[in-house]
């Protein structure tokens, strides 16, 4: 036998082995290249993950930087006030104090912090805190007597419950009630 008989099917294989070879390496650049895309994606969500929690974490510190530059003019005013209160008669101090109260209700207002009025209201744990209890025949049963601490509202949400006394009937076997 000769060798130009296997010369056509062997040139033939080597061909078709070269091509395979390089379609391989194409592939594989292909592959590298989408790695190195994957792995610059995942690098850059990371460094966003990562600016956006620094970002949140500085919010979240500085937030009430405007609210309190708004109020420290009202200590100011009470600084102010105690300077005067050392020299000048008592109404010009609650006068003084006033002011300041009003100032401050006004700074927290604007930043949606309302008080809400507990007095003769139905009593809502929702709203307010029970701090005590007294019998009275003149008020309705469960109604706020009195008020120790105001209650506020931040955007219509309690921000504070009012800390109150609440009215009971009397007792008709003459027992005086346990505060609450």
């Amino acid at each position: 036998m000769s060798d130009s008989h296997f010369d056509g099917p062997v040139t033939e294989g080597a061909e078709e082995i070269q091509r395979l070879r390089e379609a391989l390496e194409t592939k594989t650049r292909e592959l590298e290249a989408q790695q190195d895309r994957y792995l610059r994606t995942v690098a850059e969500f990371d460094n966003v993950r990562k600016r956006s929690a620094r970002e949140r974490e500085e919010y979240t510190r500085y937030a009430n930087e405007s609210l309190l530059r708004d109020i420290l003019p009202v200590l100011d005013n009470l600084d102010r006030a105690l300077q005067a209160a050392r020299s000048e008669p008592a109404t010009s101090l609650t006068t003084g104090v006033e002011l300041i109260q009003r100032e401050l209700l006004r700074v927290l207002e604007k930043y949606g912090v309302t008080p809400f009025s507990s007095v003769g209201q139905p009593f809502d744990p929702e709203r307010h805190e029970a701090i005590a209890r007294v019998q009275s025949a003149d008020l309705p049963d469960m109604s706020v007597a009195a008020e120790t601490a105001r209650g506020y509202l931040l955007h219509g949400r309690v921000l504070r419950a009012a800390m109150v006394t609440v009215a009971v009937a009397p007792d008709s076997s003459g027992a005086s009630p346990v505060d609450a």
